[in-house]
């Protein structure tokens, strides 16, 4: 008797792990084939916003989306990686997608592809493809996964709108080691006839990027030239051709998301077919969210554990432009209490140039393991690295024994801590379970 194979999302998900020895090849071929035998949904989709960078692509769709669904616009949401469970990445009209619906697609995929060689984010790239063809909707907002020109989303012809966020080293293993080849990379997603908008960029990407969009022929709209935003004591001023907009703060904490917002709402006005009123633009602002990023953590058995007045947050920011990004909030916002860092990270990421910036900021730093993950960098490695920034650091087991430790060396001391956890987007799946 033949046992019938597990058909839960998660079992799927498992022997789709399974299907190439690496889990990046960047490479356009698997997904085509795979594309065709399936019919070819990504032909089918409603209009789509293609958004790539290396940091803020998840708060610009967060904040677009708002804005798109205060019009009363069904909006579609492709996003990776998820931080608890793998439904988070595909968002069908307004809501996650749900396991039966998931389930189904996945198997289909799987049957579709029966044994090739395919990696993991490109066979459910294709299972989303297919739930985001058969659902209807207004537009969709699609989150590229790595890099941009080889990427498995760089695959719809002829998006109504492309957006590059900030450009800046992470994943040099897979893009090139420096600023214009990870630029070029980025830049791949940009189509002949398509408006892109361009955040504020380095020199030398935005000279890359610019430079393709001319071979490529796709209008670029740059910051500080063709649009800005400027953050102020109450709020986001935003300017284009078309006028100023005096808008609300982002929902979104810390300074960096001004830009955020800025491209949000250069997307916003610059997406042929929707009307986006100022109104629903603001009403966006203040209705965004984003989990993972900047989260103040309220509730759960983390929180439970805190000395009384103590604060806790999570950011799952990775690469020296996040650890910048901390440290500006840091400076700006967090002034008012100590901060004490618990961290994990990866071994495949630039953690000195990650906790540099952030260390003239903190008081004391516990390193943990990022649970689950072969590749955790070892904490004794990131608390070594942490005493040579002059902060002073040790290690834990997880998250929970690190806010004991602080708790207990600041015993003697009742000013109240901020604490952060930071350093890996996969410590959130831990984290962000149970007390979010």
């Amino acid at each position: 008797m033949t046992s019938t194979p597990n058909t839960t999302s998660d079992a799927i998900l498992d022997r789709l792990l399974a299907l190439h020895p690496k889990l990046v090849d960047l490479s356009l071929g698997r997904m085509a084939r795979l594309l065709a035998a399936l019919g070819h949904p990504e032909r089918a989709l409603p209009p789509v916003v293609h958004v790539t960078g290396t940091n803020g692509k998840g708060s610009l769709l967060a904040m677009l989306g708002a804005m798109l669904e205060a019009a009363g616009y069904r909006v579609h949401v492709y996003t990776s990686p998820h931080l608890v469970r793998f439904h988070e990445r595909i968002r069908l009209a307004g809501e996650l997608i749900e396991e039966a619906a998931l389930s189904g697609l996945l198997a289909e995929c799987e049957r579709a592809n029966g044994a090739e060689s395919i990696t993991f984010f490109e066979i459910t790239t294709a299972a989303a493809f297919l739930a985001f063809s058969r659902t209807p909707a207004d537009i969709l907002l699609l989150e590229n996964g790595l890099g941009g020109r080889l990427d498995a989303t760089n695959v719809v012809d002829r998006p109504a709108l492309t957006a590059i966020t900030p450009v800046s080293l992470d994943h040099q293993q897979f893009l090139g080691e420096t600023i214009d080849a990870i630029a070029f990379e980025k830049a791949g997603i940009m189509k002949p006839g398509v408006p892109c908008v361009l955040a504020p960029q380095a020199d030398a990407a935005a000279a890359v990027i610019e430079e393709r969009a001319r071979v490529v022929g796709a209008p670029v709209l740059l910051a500080g030239r063709d649009w800005g935003a400027a953050g102020h004591a109450s709020g986001l001023r935003y300017e284009d051709q078309s006028g100023v907009l005096d808008l609300p703060p982002p929902a979104l904490a810390g300074a960096h998301q001004i830009t955020n917002a800025g491209m949000a709402v250069a997307c916003a006005r610059n997406l042929s077919g929707f009307e986006l009123s100022a109104d629903h633009i603001a009403q966006g602002l203040r209705d965004a969210s984003w989990p993972g990023r900047l989260q103040h953590l309220t509730r759960g058995p983390l929180v439970e554990v805190l000395p009384a007045g103590w604060e806790l947050w999570f950011d799952g920011g990775h690469n020296p432009a996040a650890g910048e990004h901390l440290a500006r909030h840091a400076a700006e916002a967090w002034s008012d209490r100590p901060l004490d860092l618990i961290v994990g990270m990866l071994n495949s990421k630039n953690w000195t140039g990650f906790l540099e910036p952030l260390a003239p900021h903190a008081r004391r730093m516990v390193a943990v393991p990022v649970s689950g993950s072969d590749a955790s960098l070892s904490p004794e490695t990131l608390a070594e690295t942490a005493a040579g920034l002059g902060l002073d650091g040790v290690t834990a087991t997880d998250p929970g024994a690190a806010i004991a430790d602080l708790a207990n060396a600041t015993s003697v001391d009742t000013t109240p801590v901020r604490v952060l956890i930071c350093g890996s987007l996969y410590l959130g799946t831990e984290v962000l379970a149970d007390n979010a």
